[in-house]
């Protein structure tokens, strides 16, 4: 089900510990993963430090752009849940210094609020 829901748009929660692994050269000493969501193909990695947005590219996903959102730059962030006719959940996240919000979208309200509640934790 899990790569299912990663094709939809549905974000789906991933291992904490093969995500430290496969971030190991990413990541400070002492950091650790607490929690990690799959979008699409891209992820959403909560440290115990940060936040990880990593976008993997092109066709075989090989090319990755890694975007670290220190917790004290998040000025706010919202999420607006599915409706009637529009199906899709949206997350947005602003950050100190960027006028736009980062946004990112999901196929369902259970993943949503799985994600803001991490962002709840870490970012407040």
């Amino acid at each position: 089900m899990g790569l299912l829901d990663a094709f939809l748009g549905n974000a789906s929660a991933n291992d904490a510990n093969e995500i430290q692994l496969e971030l190991s050269q990413l990541l400070s000493p002492g950091e650790q993963v607490r929690s990690a969501y799959s979008v699409i193909r891209d992820l959403m990695v909560f440290t115990n430090k940060r936040l990880i947005l990593v976008d993997k590219q092109g066709v075989t996903g090989k090319k990755r752009e890694y975007l670290t959102i220190p917790y004290r730059s998040i000025e706010r962030f919202s999420m607006e849940t599915t409706g009637h006719f529009d199906l899709e959940a949206e997350l947005k996240i602003w950050v100190r210094g960027q006028a736009a919000p980062i946004s990112k979208t999901f196929r369902d309200d259970k993943s949503i609020y799985d994600v803001y509640r991490a962002l709840s934790e870490f970012a407040v």
